[in-house]
């Protein structure tokens, strides 16, 4: 069973520390600017937020797929790999109710460079319009049919990491759990999981989220409310995995940075998966925020670097 620990911090990593502060500091004065305040203006407006931080890059090899679901039919965003050894399932971020399948494609090419996979990103139903269960109704279904039929329709093995940032690796886990009731985790070799939320009814470092982060208390509740409007809810396992029974998982990385307000949740899990038996281990990244995997640092860019390693080294076992 792999060791928790933290990367260490050395002496000279003075220069290093000065520079992830002014990034996050110009990260969350930046997305400010750009409407990213909370109660948002209205919802839509907050979903343009994304749009007016960029245009994201999109792959031409991307493509989707509809795979039925009793609800209606989920999209997915399939980029295949030329010779797959896998399947990388994703459930994007975006607090359950922003955020896209084809948001992330030029993160999930990494993946497919660096371990082989075939990524197949969720196109999930969201919040407000569509709360708790139906994201995690479609995210269960979703990876439900890649498993099934990996081989017939993306010709690769059914041998899958399930993984997501943020709101996605509470989905991702969630997912995991409910495949869990029948064994159809098996399937799944790993979970790879960012930042994520695990406890909506807040752990300490929620709790105390002000200004100077990017994910602060204020957004928290606005997401929770949209996602789980009845807070008596918010402790049930489906909702909240922290709570729920974590034994029998595949190995797990969980990955987070020391500067997000979401940290304690990364923590606290990573404990208890350890403690139910898990093979986990935890990567805890001094100073950097919510979003590190997509940072232009060094130390982000070494941390995307070891979770591709340990995805390469997950999917060939």
């Amino acid at each position: 069973m792999s060791e928790i620990a933290a990367i260490p911090a050395t002496a000279e990593d003075a220069a290093a520390d000065e520079e992830v502060r002014a990034f996050n500091e110009a990260l969350v004065g930046g997305m400010a600017q750009l409407g990213w305040t909370f109660p948002p203006v209205s919802l839509e407006h907050l979903r343009g937020v994304m749009t007016r931080a960029g245009e994201p890059y999109r792959s031409p090899r991307a493509r989707t797929l509809s795979v039925p679901s009793p609800s209606g039919e989920i999209a997915l965003r399939v980029i295949d790999s030329p010779a797959p050894t896998g399947v990388y399932v994703h459930c994007h971020a975006g607090g359950w109710t922003i955020g896209a399948a084809d948001l992330q494609d030029e993160r999930l090419e990494q993946v497919i460079a660096a371990t082989g996979m075939t990524a197949v990103s969720i196109e999930y139903r969201r919040a407000p319009e569509h709360p708790h269960p139906a994201p995690l109704d479609d995210c269960e279904h979703a990876t439900r049919w890649v498993a099934e039929h990996a081989e017939e329709a993306l010709s690769a093995p059914p041998r899958l990491v399930i993984a997501g940032e943020s709101a996605g690796a509470n989905l991702a886990l969630c997912t995991l759990l409910r495949l869990k009731r029948d064994g159809a985790h098996s399937a799944v070799v790993a979970a790879n999981l960012l930042y994520g939320n695990y406890d909506l009814t807040m752990t300490p470092s929620q709790r105390y989220g002000d200004d100077r982060y990017l994910i602060t208390r204020r957004s928290l509740e606005w997401f929770y409310d949209c996602y789980v409007p009845d807070a008596d809810l918010r402790d049930d396992p489906d909702v909240s995995p922290l709570y729920a029974d974590l034994s029998g998982l595949p190995p797990t990385l969980v990955s987070v940075g020391a500067g997000d307000s979401l940290v304690d949740d990364s923590i606290f899990l990573a404990w208890r998966l350890r403690a139910c038996g898990v093979d986990c281990e935890l990567q805890l990244l001094p100073g950097l925020e919510h979003g590190f995997d997509s940072a232009p640092l060094p130390a982000a860019q070494a941390a995307v670097e070891r979770i591709d390693r340990y995805l390469a080294a997950a999917v060939a076992r």
